[in-house]
């Protein structure tokens, strides 16, 4: 993470001195950002909590065509994000969250992809008009106001990863699938993907 948006915490003085941001200054920067984005996104995140999808979904009743709508849904959201992420990536307002090997997650949605449809899961997985509207929102952001990329960001990366790690288990345990990921797709028996 950029000095900038780091607390302090856990650096030693000559760490602190070379981030060149006092640490109080540190501190209350990421406290503001993160309690502004955490408020702001409160009423939505209540609704979405809420939907009837979650309640099932965290009762362990999913089925398997909504997990794949979801996770379709998800690839072509963060696809979007991830192209606009990368094209402003310079922005003042946005490089210092700029963490691609961190928090990229198309390729690992590609693999999900790949189990849940096959080989050509492209031919078969379509975008949802929802989708497609908030892809064309995340798109309009990103070539007029890159800044507000930090909100799209903050709800896909913290509110997905986050509580994703929730919902992984639940889906593990009610689709059979694997704790360490998806199972091997290649019949060989010794196969290094597994």
């Amino acid at each position: 993470m950029s000095a900038e948006l780091e607390t302090s915490e856990g650096l030693d003085e000559p760490e602190k001195k070379i981030s060149g941001v006092p640490e109080k200054e540190n501190h209350t920067r990421m406290a503001d950002l993160s309690e502004l984005l955490k408020e702001g996104t409160k009423e939505s995140h209540d609704r979405a909590e809420n939907t009837q999808f979650v309640k099932d979904f965290l009762k362990g009743n999913i089925r398997k065509e909504l997990f794949k709508l979801a996770t379709t849904a998800l690839y072509f959201t963060y696809s979007a994000l991830e192209e606009e992420i990368d094209r402003n990536k310079d922005h003042p307002a946005f490089a210092p969250l700029y963490f691609p090997t961190e928090l990229h997650r198309k390729k690992a949605l590609i693999r999900d992809m790949e189990y849940l449809y096959g080989e050509h899961w492209e031919e078969q997985a379509q975008c949802s008009e929802a989708t497609r509207k908030y892809v064309e929102r995340i798109h309009e952001v990103g070539q007029n106001e890159p800044e507000l990329l930090v909100a799209h960001a903050y709800t896909r990366y913290m509110g997905d990863l986050s509580g994703g790690q929730v919902l992984k288990k639940v889906a593990q345990r009610a689709l059979k699938l694997l704790s360490t990921g998806p199972p091997c797709l290649h019949p060989r028996p010794n196969c290094h993907l597994r």
